[in-house]
């Protein structure tokens, strides 16, 4: 099922944190397989790359990895930086690989930058870069806090602030560095994918969706993330920033005394509930997403069903426009 360009078919299957979009992906994989058609899925989240970093950021578990090949996981420590430039080298190369093995690729996350990347083709790798100005966002950051930069980043690049979560010092950092080097300047146009790709969307509602955020922090808790902040922390410095992520920055709280265990887990929802706002807000904005109501107990068949038209019609075919 490969393109010409050594491209697999692609779906996306995108959505707010705690929409379904794992259970959904592994379900799919599933029904795919049954029906002769193997399957790999492509992590797009982008704290899913951090090796030991499991229970916070709602990774799947070695038994659900055993099932189908995953790819975009545990791609460094947490004390390595990690560039959205390097995630799309990496899926391009397990996308081949995907392609050579004549499998369907699903795309799963809720990183819309990592998403857009790879299926429209985002040039990351003509943003600017500079070690100079880097280490000079990241002593702001350490000196004068988050908010300092935010300022900053709001003052000299609006538009680009306005569309990145400013709670994420690693996105705020990033953002500040090429706002520096090139104000506010759009990003380059995406290139394409090099064929047609099937985007799907989960929508919750609001209500069901803070639910669903409530119990999956509690349940996180329950399941030792305090004990897996614990351990890592022994091995790498508190202060770096991917321990700003949600549930980590919570249980470090909780450790110091700072936060009870029920104020942690209120916190880690609050957070998440935010993200999913602004995760919704950079959807609204992707074009040509068929969104499904996610809701209710979502039918894969119905999804099946999508996936199948798309590979017995045009998906099947290399796109000729690049999109």
């Amino acid at each position: 099922m490969s393109s010409p360009d050594g491209l697999p078919p692609l779906v996306v299957l995108a959505g707010t944190t705690a929409s379904g979009k794992t259970a959904l992906s592994l379900a799919l994989a599933a029904e795919l397989s049954a029906r002769g058609v193997a399957a790999e899925i492509v992590s797009a989240d982008s704290r899913q790359v951090y090796r030991g970093m499991d229970i916070g950021t709602a990774k799947v578990t070695p038994a659900e990895r055993a099932r189908f090949p995953h790819h975009g996981l545990d791609l460094v420590e947490p004390d390595r930086p990690f560039s959205v430039a390097e995630y799309a080298g990496h899926a391009r190369e397990a996308l081949a690989g995907i392609a050579e093995r004549g499998a369907v690729a699903l795309l799963v996350g809720g990183t819309g930058f990592y998403l857009r990347s790879v299926a429209r083709g985002l040039a990351v790798d003509e943003l600017p870069w500079d070690p100079e100005v880097r280490a000079s966002v990241e002593a702001r950051l350490a000196s004068d806090g988050l908010p300092a930069l935010v300022r900053e980043l709001r003052a000299l690049a609006p538009t680009r602030s306005a569309a990145i979560d400013l709670h994420n010092p690693r996105r705020v950092v990033r953002a500040l560095e090429i706002a520096r080097l090139r104000g506010d300047a759009p990003l380059p146009q995406p290139r394409g994918y090099g064929r047609e790709v099937l985007w799907l969307g989960l929508q919750v509602e609001p209500p069901v969706l803070r639910s669903r955020i409530q119990a999956r922090a509690q349940a996180q808790f329950d399941a030792g993330l305090v004990e897996e902040t614990q351990a890592l922390v022994a091995r790498y410095d508190a202060a770096l920033p991917s321990f700003s992520g949600i549930g980590y920055a919570e249980s470090l709280a909780l450790l110091a005394g700072r936060l009870t265990r029920d104020a942690a887990i209120a916190e880690d929802a609050r957070r998440n509930v935010l993200l999913a706002r602004h995760q919704a807000t950079w959807f609204r904005r992707e074009p040509d997403i068929h969104w499904l109501d996610a809701t209710r107990d979502l039918p894969t068949l119905d999804v099946l069903s999508a996936v199948e038209s798309y590979l017995a019609g045009s998906g099947a075919r290399a796109a000729h426009d690049g999109s």
